[in-house]
C-alpha cells in the first residue's frame, strides 16, 4: 500500500477516525447549550428519558435494527481490513528475504506481482476508508435510511477487503518454493560465515607453528595476506554485499584457508621427504656411474660373439648414461640449493627431473647386460623360445574352435599369420651366423599377436554370455 494509505490504515481499525471539524463544532455548541438553558433543556428532555438517563435519541423498532445491522457490517469490514493489512505486512517481510537473496527472473517477478498487489489493496482499503468515513453510526440523528446505505456500502468494502485478501493467500502459497530457498540460503549465511573465520585462524595458526620451526613458509602466508580483504568483506555483512555473494565468498575463503593450513601442517614433513630424496637420488646417481662403467665391456663381449644387429642399438649406452648422470647431478645441486632457500615446489619439481633421467639412464644399462643374457639363453637353446611362443598359438586355437566345428575367420587369419610368422623367424637361425636378436623380437611380436586374438576372443564369449 501507499505511504497515505498506510497512514489512513494507522487509525483505529474499527472504523473510529478523527471527524472533520464541523462534528468537533456540534459538539461544543451542544455543550454550551447544556450550560446557558439548563431548565429549558432539562424540561424537553424528560419525557423522553428512559431510566438512566442520557440524551440519545432512539427510534426503536426496525430503525435500532438498521442501525445494528450496519454497525456489524463496520465490525466485519473493519475486521477483514485487519486481516489483509496484517497478511500484506506478513507478506512484505517474505518478499523483502527474497529480494535479498534471490535476483533469478521468477524472484524479480514475484516482485512486481506483489507491488501490483499493492496496488490493489490500496484500492479496496481506500473504499473501506471512505466507506466509514462517509457515516457516522453514532450520531444520534441517523436516519434509517443512511444506516441501511452504510450498511450496503460496508458490506461490499468487506467483501472486496476478503477478495483480495484470497488473492493474496494465494499468491503466498505461489511464493512458497523462492522463499523456502531464500531461508535456507539465509539459514546457511551466519555459519558459512562463521566457519570461514574458524578456518582463516586455523590457517594462521598452524602457519605460525611452521615459523616457529624455523621454516619460513613465504609462500603461504602471501595466499593468507591475499585473504585478508575478503575477510573484511564478510565483516561488513550480506547487508552491503548481498546474500549469494556472501555465501560465494565465505565458501571460497574456507576453501583457500584450509589448503594454506593443510600445506602449513604438511610443510614440516614435506622438508623432511625432500632431505629424505636428496639423499636418496644421490646415492643412486652415483651407483649408476658405477654401473655405466660396466657397459663397455658388455658391449666388448656382444660385439665378439654376435652379429652387428644384435648390438648396435647399443652402441651410445655408456656416453648417454655419462651424460645423463652428470645432468642428474647438477640437477641435484639446483634442487639442494632451493631447499636451502625454502622454495619447495622448485626443489620438488628439480627432483622429480633427476628421478626421470635417472629412470631412462638406469633401463639404458639395464638393456645392455639383458641383452647379453637374453642372447646367451637363445645361442646355446633356441629350442625354449621356440616351444614358449608355439605353446601360445596353440592355447589361442583351442579357444578359437571351443564350441564351433570351424574357426571364426577373424580369429583364425591373424592365428594362422602368427605361425608363418614364427616358422620365418626359426628359419633366420639356419645360417652361419644367426641374428638371435632378430629371432627374440619376432617370437615377442608373434606371442603379442597371439594374446590380442585371445583378448578379442574372450571379449565376444563375455558379451555373448
Amino acid at each position: 500500500m501507499d505511504p497515505q494509505g498506510d497512514t489512513a490504515r494507522e487509525r483505529d481499525v474499527t472504523g473510529t477516525h478523527a471527524r472533520p471539524d464541523s462534528r468537533a463544532g456540534a459538539t461544543v455548541r451542544d455543550v454550551l447549550a447544556l450550560i446557558a438553558f439548563p431548565v429549558v433543556l432539562g424540561a424537553v428532555a424528560l419525557p423522553g428519558a428512559f431510566a438512566g438517563g442520557g440524551t440519545r435519541r432512539w427510534f426503536g423498532g426496525r430503525g435500532e435494527s438498521v442501525r445494528a445491522d450496519a454497525q456489524a457490517a463496520k465490525d466485519a469490514a473493519a475486521a477483514a481490513f485487519y486481516e489483509l493489512d496484517t497478511a500484506q505486512r506478513d507478506l512484505r517481510i517474505s518478499i523483502e528475504t527474497i529480494m535479498a537473496v534471490d535476483s533469478s527472473p521468477g524472484a524479480r517477478r514475484a516482485v512486481d506481482d506483489f507491488a501490483a498487489l499493492g496496488r490493489r489493496i490500496d484500492e479496496v482499503s481506500n473504499q473501506y476508508i471512505n466507506a466509514v468515513d462517509a457515516h457516522d453510526l453514532d450520531r444520534d440523528d441517523l436516519d434509517a435510511s443512511v444506516a441501511a446505505r452504510a450498511r450496503t456500502e460496508l458490506a461490499a468494502a468487506k467483501d472486496e477487503l476478503v477478495r483480495v485478501k484470497g488473492e493474496l493467500d494465494r499468491f503466498e502459497q505461489n511464493l512458497r518454493p523462492l522463499l523456502d530457498t531464500a531461508e535456507t540460503q539465509l539459514a546457511r549465511l551466519a555459519p558459512a560465515v562463521e566457519r570461514a573465520r574458524h578456518a582463516l585462524l586455523g590457517a594462521s595458526t598452524a602457519l605460525d607453528a611452521v615459523r616457529a620451526s624455523g621454516l619460513r613458509a613465504d609462500d603461504l602466508a602471501a595466499r593468507l595476506a591475499s585473504l585478508g580483504p575478503e575477510l573484511t568483506k564478510l565483516n561488513q555483512g550480506a547487508g552491503q554485499h548481498g546474500v549469494p555473494e556472501t555465501l560465494q565468498r565465505a565458501d571460497r575463503v574456507l576453501r583457500d584457508a584450509e589448503a594454506v593450513r593443510a600445506e602449513a601442517e604438511q610443510l614440516p614433513a614435506r622438508a623432511a621427504e625432500i632431505d629424505r630424496r636428496l639423499v636418496s637420488l644421490r646415492t643412486r646417481a652415483q651407483a649408476l656411474t658405477t654401473r655405466a662403467g660396466n657397459v663397455d665391456p658388455i658391449l666388448s663381449e656382444l660385439r665378439r660373439r654376435f652379429t652387428a644387429a644384435c648390438w648396435q642399438d647399443l652402441q651410445q649406452v655408456p656416453e648417454q648414461a655419462a651424460v645423463s648422470v652428470r645432468q642428474a647431478e647438477d640437477k641435484l645441486k639446483e634442487a639442494a640449493a632451493a631447499r636451502d632457500e625454502q622454495r619447495w615446489a622448485d626443489a620438488t619439481s628439480r627432483l622429480s627431473t633427476v628421478r626421470a633421467l635417472l629412470n631412462s639412464t638406469d633401463e639404458a644399462v639395464s638393456a645392455a647386460g639383458d641383452r647379453l643374457q637374453r642372447l646367451n639363453a637363445v645361442s646355446k637353446d633356441p629350442q625354449q623360445e621356440i616351444q614358449r611362443t608355439r605353446f601360445a598359438i596353440r592355447d589361442a586355437q583351442r579357444l578359437a574352435m571351443s564350441g564351433r566345428t570351424t574357426p571364426d575367420p577373424r580369429h583364425a587369419r591373424p592365428l594362422d599369420d602368427c605361425v608363418a610368422r614364427l616358422d620365418r623367424a626359426i628359419a633366420t637361425l639356419e645360417g652361419r651366423h644367426p641374428d638371435y636378436w632378430h629371432f627374440l623380437t619376432e617370437t615377442e611380436a608373434v606371442r603379442r599377436a597371439v594374446a590380442q586374438v585371445v583378448a578379442d576372443i574372450r571379449e565376444e564369449l563375455g558379451h555373448g554370455s
